[in-house]
């Protein structure tokens, strides 16, 4: 008598479940990468202290704001466009649970951008907690995020901010697979197995037939080798 037992997943299934988690850990790289990137380029906003925790910008300070936003967004678009780029050579492990691990990192990834950026933003421009009156001190840019958006709900007198900054990675990510898989000429996207062409050794000239260049096909007829004359 032969045991049944249960079957386990296939080992595509399998390998794909452990490209994903992969892709997942890589990308959450990436993007802790692209937040230390962004606190470098990032423009401090500095304020004058005119009340004990209370500052007023300078002149012309008060645009670095939107300016340290823009760079967000622009670090984020390289992040997602470079991620996904490289999540799509990986041929053999393309399909759904690829793209719903893709997504997913990159909506974590962002948000862990945002938060790692201010951390190391906030340790490159330190500044005291309650500085003496009328000194300048250059305030390390913010980055709304999933968090602000929290907050905002718990706490409906708090601004949620600029928080839809977070969804420009995921979203360019999955353009750019949109994209891929679109101009991909294969029907399962080149998962499978690559076939060569037929290619035929004989050439049978401009013509393309072997009748046109006198090559026998090995058949026989009652007037071959007969004399026209």
């Amino acid at each position: 008598m032969v045991r049944q037992g249960v079957a386990g997943p296939p080992a595509s299934r399998r390998r794909e479940v452990r490209a994903a988690l992969a892709v997942v850990l890589a990308v959450l790289l990436v993007s802790a990468i692209g937040g230390v990137v962004w606190a470098v380029l990032a423009p401090t906003e500095r304020v004058v202290v005119v009340q004990p925790g209370r500052g007023a910008a300078l002149t012309g300070e008060s645009g670095h704001r939107f300016d340290a936003m823009a760079l967000f967004v622009c670090v984020a678009m390289v992040v997602g466009v470079l991620t996904a780029a490289a999540v799509w050579r990986l041929r053999r492990v393309r399909g759904p649970i690829m793209q719903c691990a893709l997504l997913f990192a990159s909506l974590v990834g962002a948000e862990l951008m945002s938060w790692f950026g201010e951390l190391v933003a906030r340790w490159m421009h330190p500044h005291s907690s309650n500085p003496p009156l009328h000194t300048i001190v250059a305030m390390p840019p913010p980055v709304d995020g999933w968090r602000n958006l929290v907050d905002h709900w718990i706490h409906s007198d708090l601004s949620a901010g600029a928080w839809t900054v977070v969804l420009v990675q995921p979203l360019f990510a999955a353009l750019v697979i949109l994209l891929v898989a679109a101009l991909s000429t294969s029907e399962d996207l080149g998962v499978g197995p690559v076939h060569p062409a037929y290619t035929s050794e004989i050439s049978y000239g401009p013509y393309s037939t072997p009748v046109a260049n006198g090559i026998s096909l090995g058949q026989t007829g009652p007037y071959e080798g007969a004399d026209s004359r």
